[in-house]
C-alpha cells in the first residue's frame, strides 16, 4: 500500500489535479460528514468507483481541497488534488487513445450527480498542493435589490434583497479591511486555527452590462479565508448598504475583534467561489511549506 507524504505523493503514486465545479444547494458543505450528502463524498465516490479502489484493493481515494466551502455554496472554479497508484492512472484509458487525464473525467462524467462536474484531470507539478500551494481564493457574492432582476432561474445563486442597496457606499466602508488583519470578529472560532488573513481585494459595484447587470456584487479576494469569513463579510456591508450601520463600522468590528459586534451573517446562495490562483510551478513546494506554519499575531498591520 503506498502512503502520501507531508511533502507530496509516494513514490508509486500520481498525484492528480482536479479541477471542478459544483451547485451547492443540495449539499452540506465540501467536507464529508456522517450521514450527510457533500461534495467530497460525493466525489470520492465517484472516484473509488472509477478507480475500483474495492475491487483491486488499493486504498480509497482521499481529496484535499484548495478551499473547504460551507453548506449551500457554489464553485465554479474549485481545485482539489488526489494521489492515485500509478498503475490505476495508466490503465484509465483502457483501449482508447485518450490520456489519463481525459478518461478520468469522461468516466467521472458517467457517475457522478449533475450539480458536480470535474472539468480537468492532470498530474500536478511536483511541489503542488491544492490547499496550502494556493496562493489566492476569489469569491463573488450576488444580490439581486430590483424586483425587475428578481429572476427564478437563478434563485439558487442570487440572493433576493427586499430593501434598496448603496453599493458605492458599502465599496467605501470595505476597502480598511485591505491588508493583513486578525478577521476574528468576521470568523467562526475553531480549536487551534489562525484567524489572521490578508484580504487583497474587496469591492462592491453595480455592473451595467454582462450576465451581472443591475446586481449588487462583492468581489473577495484573499490568500485564505476562515470560517464563515466572507458571508460574514457581506453582512456587514448589507448593514451598510441598507444605512442600519455607518460606513466605518466594518472597519470599527475588525479592529474589536469581537464577534458578537458584527452584523448578521449572509445566507450561503449568494456566494460562488470563482477562482483559485497558484504560483508558478517552481515556486510550489515552498509556498506549501511556508502556509502550513501559522501566523503570529506580530505580523497583523493596525486596520487602515
Amino acid at each position: 500500500m503506498s502512503t502520501t507524504t507531508p511533502d507530496g505523493p509516494a513514490h508509486d503514486d500520481v498525484r492528480v489535479r482536479l479541477d471542478l465545479g459544483y451547485a451547492g444547494t443540495h449539499f452540506a458543505g465540501w467536507a464529508t460528514q456522517p450521514r450527510l450528502r457533500t461534495v467530497q463524498g460525493v466525489l470520492e465516490d465517484a472516484l473509488a468507483t472509477v478507480l475500483r479502489s474495492g475491487p483491486t484493493g488499493t486504498p480509497a481515494p482521499r481529496l484535499t481541497v484548495a478551499g473547504r466551502t460551507d453548506a449551500g455554496v457554489h464553485a465554479r472554479g474549485q481545485v482539489a488534488h488526489v494521489d492515485v497508484p500509478r498503475a490505476r492512472w495508466d490503465a484509465l484509458p483502457g483501449r482508447s487513445d485518450r490520456d489519463p487525464g481525459r478518461a478520468l473525467v469522461d468516466r467521472l462524467s458517467g457517475v457522478l450527480p449533475p450539480d458536480v462536474v470535474v472539468h480537468r484531470a492532470a498530474p500536478a507539478p511536483a511541489g503542488f498542493d491544492a490547499r496550502f500551494s494556493a496562493a489566492a481564493r476569489t469569491y463573488r457574492y450576488r444580490i439581486a435589490d430590483d424586483h425587475t432582476l428578481r429572476d427564478p432561474l437563478r434563485r439558487e445563486w442570487v440572493l433576493w434583497h427586499r430593501r434598496p442597496l448603496d453599493a458605492a457606499a458599502m465599496d467605501a466602508a470595505v476597502q480598511p479591511l485591505l491588508g493583513l488583519h486578525d478577521f476574528a470578529a468576521f470568523c467562526k472560532p475553531r480549536e487551534g486555527a489562525t484567524t489572521i488573513r490578508e484580504l487583497t481585494r474587496f469591492t462592491w459595484e453595480r455592473p451595467d452590462r454582462g450576465p451581472d447587470a443591475g446586481l449588487v456584487v462583492a468581489t473577495v479576494e484573499a490568500d485564505a479565508f476562515c470560517h464563515s469569513m466572507v458571508r460574514a463579510l457581506v453582512g456587514i456591508s448589507l448593514a451598510v448598504g441598507e444605512g442600519r450601520r455607518d460606513l466605518d463600522a466594518p472597519a470599527a468590528v475588525l479592529a474589536g475583534r469581537n464577534r458578537s459586534a458584527a452584523a448578521a451573517v449572509a445566507p450561503a446562495r449568494g456566494l460562488t467561489l470563482e477562482h483559485v490562483a497558484y504560483p508558478p510551478d517552481d515556486e510550489l513546494a515552498a509556498r506549501a511549506a511556508r502556509i502550513r506554519a501559522r501566523r503570529s499575531p506580530d505580523e497583523v498591520a493596525p486596520p487602515r
